[in-house]
């Protein structure tokens, strides 16, 4: 099962103990996948068309709790893909249809269908009911990726006030949504990791929740480790450069001058440096007589490299002057 059906399936457990929120919930999967016919008698029928076992359930238990309703259940292939099954939940008797609708206010007092399935703000006044009406709309046409791969969280709607309904609903809990245009259909998608986390806490996926916070400790310890591990890396190897350069610089003074053309405390540095390639400067200094500090044996490391550099000048000007 793939995390995003795994979300489904705890949210379709999910039944609220207040009427209004039951209705919030059912407002938002009618309106994103439902679908009402009018009978040549002028009577609705209302159906709820899904992918989703889990979300047929909902709906079901939803309406029967709510309106004692009778329902039929049926499932057919999918055409558009062979793999998958189309649940449909269909209430047998138009005056029940009708009670849903208007309950939802998909319908108006006249008894005139709002073309595109909008819900009015009235089913939504209550925080608990927003909560709701975004586990509707997830459960209705919701994705989530697997947070091993990445962070991605959207709802798909029909229509641009559709979308931009749901977007104003989900920032009343201070989670920035986007929408994006995808083919014919208008996507209100969270890529952040963390605001995922909180708009599976407002949906009430706890236990979702839970699991993809455990993913996200991993990888930040992850990244942490592999950042210290190419930090040391990178300093091994600035290291290693150094000493390779103040060898150089030393060999040159050698051959040149010879080390006893040196003070004693640059000669002293200057022949532990050749007999320990390797070795760290506050080791280096420990060896010395008196011990210095790191900082000290850095001093004279610079001045052997400002010797070294007079000399690859003088160099230069004798490569000219022959030339």
């Amino acid at each position: 099962m793939s995390f995003s059906k795994e979300v489904k399936s705890e949210l379709a457990k999910q039944i609220s103990s207040s009427r209004h929120c039951r209705i919030a919930e059912l407002a938002a999967i009618v309106s994103l996948c439902g679908i009402i016919k009018i009978t040549k008698d002028d009577e609705y029928r209302l159906f709820i068309h899904t992918e989703n076992f889990a979300v047929a359930v909902k709906s079901y238990i939803l309406i029967r709790k709510v309106f004692a309703a009778d329902m039929e259940v049926s499932v057919r292939m999918n055409i558009a893909a062979s793999k998958s099954s189309i649940y449909i939940v269909a209430v047998k008797d138009a005056r029940d249809s009708k009670k849903i609708l208007e309950a939802v206010k998909l319908i108006d007092e006249y008894g005139d269908i709002n073309e595109d399935l909008s819900v009015s703000n009235i089913v939504i006044q209550n925080t608990c009911c927003k909560r709701a009406f975004i586990r509707g709309a997830f459960l209705a046409s919701g994705s989530i990726t697997d947070p091993k791969k990445s962070y991605h969280f959207e709802i798909t709607s029909a229509t641009m006030e559709k979308a931009v309904q749901l977007q104003h609903i989900i920032a009343a809990f201070d989670i920035e949504a986007k929408i994006i245009q995808r083919k014919k259909y208008y996507v209100v998608y969270i890529k952040e990791g963390n605001q995922i986390v909180d708009i599976l806490n407002v949906m009430e996926a706890h236990k979702a929740l839970m699991d993809l916070e455990n993913v996200r400790i991993l990888k930040e310890m992850r990244n942490s480790i592999n950042r210290q591990v190419n930090c040391e890396a990178a300093n091994i190897r600035k290291s290693v450069t150094a000493a390779s350069r103040q060898i150089q610089d030393i060999e040159l003074i050698a051959k040149k001058r010879g080390l006893d053309s040196l003070t004693d405390g640059l000669r002293q540095v200057a022949q532990l440096r050749l007999e320990n390639e390797d070795m760290p400067l506050k080791d280096l200094g420990l060896l010395l007589d008196p011990p210095i500090s790191k900082s000290g044996v850095n001093h004279r490391l610079r001045k052997l490299s400002s010797i070294a550099d007079i000399i690859r000048e003088q160099q230069k000007e004798d490569k000219q002057d022959d030339n």
